[in-house]
């Protein structure tokens, strides 16, 4: 990668940063990520708040005034995040909208013309740690830019450039992967290290197997996670601070421990064509769930 992180996105110098906004605290946050994530990308910000229930409980006016009070109730959602994005970064432009629709199908239109989407991470009930609302896993299973989803602490804390770094679950074969090149970005951006993460698993061997027959390809296994994180580490330029890791076991678990001390988790997931239902992998599904930081997902055309 020969050209910073902002001349690569000279080309589209015109996409916002995009976050869904729904009034409560985790999206509040996000607001605030949202807009550090704007103002080092040197990009506008688009507040959406989409919902349908203005068109079932918009018919009784607001006292005192002539518009339904749920229609009254989002734009003191929209006004409130609005404050709070120029209060976090006054530099950044930031432009409102308010649509009558299911947040999901709202969400991934806007991803079309998006650099990013930015999300809260709002649970249900007595399990918000570990689960996800809905918005957020469809939304990141459909886009067609980042979704970066905001986990992290027990109580929804999020961290946006505290130097832990950017941590990159690493595919099988980088090579021109998105989510690679997003990671890059993030790190020069943030001025922060770069960890590419590979897990490896170790062949099972038969009833009946030797150790001693299992030992080589037990290495092969190792030595191409090696090669696969040194392949994608070669995608940053030479002054940015690397730290390759490989992992025997689970890939869902080295990067949940990797993200106890990361500002960003990065993961690709495919987009493949005619394809329906969640485009996430089982990885992706598992860190969007349990990280203990905020979440990008990348889409990556199959």
């Amino acid at each position: 990668m020969k050209a910073s992180a902002a001349q690569a996105f000279d080309e589209y110098p015109d996409l916002p940063v995009v976050v869904g906004v729904d009034g409560s605290v985790p999206s509040l946050r996000a607001v605030e990520w949202a807009a550090d994530e704007a103002a080092l990308r040197g990009a506008s910000l688009r507040l959406v708040r989409a919902s349908l229930w203005e068109c079932y409980e918009g018919t009784s006016p607001a006292h005192g005034l002539d518009r339904p009070s749920e229609h009254v109730r989002a734009e003191d959602i929209v006004d409130t995040a609005e404050r709070r994005a120029r209060h976090r970064q006054p530099g950044v432009k930031v432009a409102t909208d308010m649509l009558t629709e299911e947040p999901e199908y709202s969400l991934i239109r806007e991803s079309h013309e998006a650099l990013a989407l930015v999300l809260g991470c709002r649970g249900r009930s007595g399990v918000a740690e570990a689960l996800l609302g809905s918005v957020s896993v469809t939304v990141a299973g459909h886009a067609h830019c980042p979704v970066i989803v905001l986990r992290g602490g027990h109580h929804h804390e999020m961290r946006s450039g505290t130097g832990g770094g950017i941590v990159l679950g690493v595919r099988e074969k980088p090579a021109g992967s998105a989510a690679v090149q997003y990671a890059v970005e993030e790190a020069l951006l943030r001025g922060v290290p770069l960890e590419g993460v590979r897990a490896w698993r170790r062949p099972v061997s038969a009833a009946t197997g030797s150790l001693l027959i299992i030992a080589e390809p037990a290495r092969l296994q190792e030595q191409q996670a090696v090669e696969a994180v040194e392949e994608a580490l070669r995608e940053a330029p030479a002054w940015l601070r690397t730290r390759p890791r490989t992992v025997e076991g689970p890939a869902r678990d080295a990067l949940l421990a990797a993200s106890r001390e990361a500002d960003l988790l990065v993961v690709g997931a495919r987009r493949r064509q005619g394809r329906f239902g969640l485009q996430l992998g089982r990885v992706a599904h598992g860190v969007l769930h349990q990280a203990a930081c905020p979440v990008a997902v990348v889409p990556e055309p199959a």
